[in-house]
């Protein structure tokens, strides 16, 4: 087993430390954050996901997992470091690699034996290149050091799964050496491994996750169509599930796609056509269509009220997908700052995601809007005079379409997730709509 470090404890960089710690490598995890570190050692986990706590707890006890600040004892003599930090979107669409340098220098002056670098950070198509080159460059001791792709396919929610339990591995390098240790530090994960080059595995991730974001805005595009001709999108998602090219996965429509990964890869994708004179008409289009579906059901609403002031606004939903408390890109984000100006009187309710949402919004006024935080959904559709769907949490599912029509002043209801079937809440006499269906 390998001595390995980790720099970032996010999504990619705490669970993918955890998981090699989980079968069996002895692992060292780097935060510039204190308290950060100290409610990990705790046993805490920083984020909201499922299973990570216990296997945290298993593998501390066992001694096979630390979590630090000092980096340079946590890289100096590791086998291998594992980059798992943030590449953040910068606002013409290229991705920021500042903290992917910071990382790439600390590492540079402080190994004092050969080591294999890991880039879990999804980065533009050559930035391992030069990463490589740029430890190269700070390098303080003579010891032999590359740099290899390995991009990270976990979704939040199931981030502990997708990593145990992977389809597959991308590993990219450019020597045995490198190719030989990173499928050695894999082999007890016994999954399938595609081994490429650096640029090979740097497009896959970009390739996989916009493919799916186009997946996800072309069913978009055909449900708002559906509504036009009368047909019914989750009938028509089913009739294509049974084609095996097509698959049943990424066919629910709704409004649009959020989170770390699709909105900032696609950009960035695009960014990084643009810079080689190239167009990626697809992924443009994926992007524009995305864009429009996060605010379509406020559009609809708009449509059929003359306005939103003083009224109760209940808002069902706030992170970008159940299972995690992550709001990056969440259509939340999108829709109740207009609901807000154009003065609702908001009450929110998300399990899990409420807290991370005061922190952008807190509770009271803001303008001739307000917003109020509720534990249970009940006290949100209380007398209220309309209900945003944002999320497809179990908690909103179990809601009865009966509930609205008892709960609510008016029972007029814009579900963004498609949770209910069209009859049940034109039987429950609420006035109901969804997406892609009419």
């Amino acid at each position: 087993m390998y001595k390995i470090a980790v720099a970032g404890t996010g999504y990619v960089g705490l669970v993918s430390g955890v998981s090699l710690a989980e079968v069996g490598h002895r692992v060292t995890c780097v935060d510039i954050d204190e308290k950060k570190i100290n409610i990990m050692k705790q046993g805490i986990s920083p984020i909201y996901e499922q299973d990570l706590e216990g296997l945290m707890q298993k593998n501390y006890a066992a001694g096979r997992l630390t979590y630090t600040t000092d980096y340079q004892s946590a890289y100096k003599d590791a086998d291998a470091v594992f980059i798992g930090v943030g590449t953040p979107e910068q606002p013409d669409g290229s991705a920021n690699l500042s903290f992917i340098a910071t990382v790439a220098r600390q590492i540079a002056e402080t190994i004092e034996n050969d080591c294999l670098i890991v880039v879990k950070s999804t980065v533009p198509v050559g930035t391992n290149d030069k990463v490589e080159q740029f430890i190269q460059d700070f390098l303080v001791h003579d010891v032999k050091v590359e740099v290899a792709s390995n991009p990270e396919f976990l979704a939040q929610g199931t981030a502990v799964r997708d990593t145990l339990q992977a389809a597959r591995i991308i590993i990219g390098t450019e020597s045995t050496w490198a190719e030989e240790r990173l499928m050695k530090i894999y082999e007890p994960f016994k999954l399938p491994i595609v081994s490429v080059n650096r640029r090979s595995a740097e497009m896959i991730k970009y390739a996989s996750n916009d493919f799916l974001a186009l997946k996800i805005s072309y069913m978009n595009d055909i449900a708002n169509l559906c509504e036009l001709v009368g047909a019914d999108i989750q009938d028509v998602a089913r009739g294509m599930s049974y084609d095996e090219r097509i698959g049943s996965k990424f066919l629910n429509a709704g409004i649009g796609y959020g989170g770390s990964c699709f909105p900032k890869d696609t950009t960035a994708l695009e960014y990084l056509a643009k810079q080689h004179g190239y167009q990626l008409r697809t992924v443009t289009a994926t992007i524009n269509v995305n864009k429009d579906q996060k605010t379509i059901l406020y559009r609809k609403a708009c449509r059929r009220l003359i306005t939103f002031s003083g009224l109760k606004v209940a808002v069902l939903g706030l992170t970008f997908k159940p299972g995690t408390d992550d709001l990056r890109e969440a259509p939340s984000l999108d829709n109740v700052p207009l609901l807000l100006a154009q003065g609702a009187d908001i009450y929110a309710y998300d399990p899990v995601g409420k807290e991370n949402f005061k922190r952008k919004y807190p509770a009271g006024k803001h303008g001739v809007g307000s917003i109020t935080y509720v534990e249970q959904i009940e006290n949100a559709l209380d007398d209220a005079n309309v209900c945003f769907i944002f999320t497809e949490w179990g908690q909103i599912k179990e809601i009865e379409p009966e509930a609205y029509k008892k709960l609510m002043r008016t029972p007029l209801v814009y579900d963004g997730r498609n949770i209910y079937s069209t009859a049940a809440m034109k039987e429950a006499q609420v006035e109901y709509y969804s997406i892609g269906r009419s």
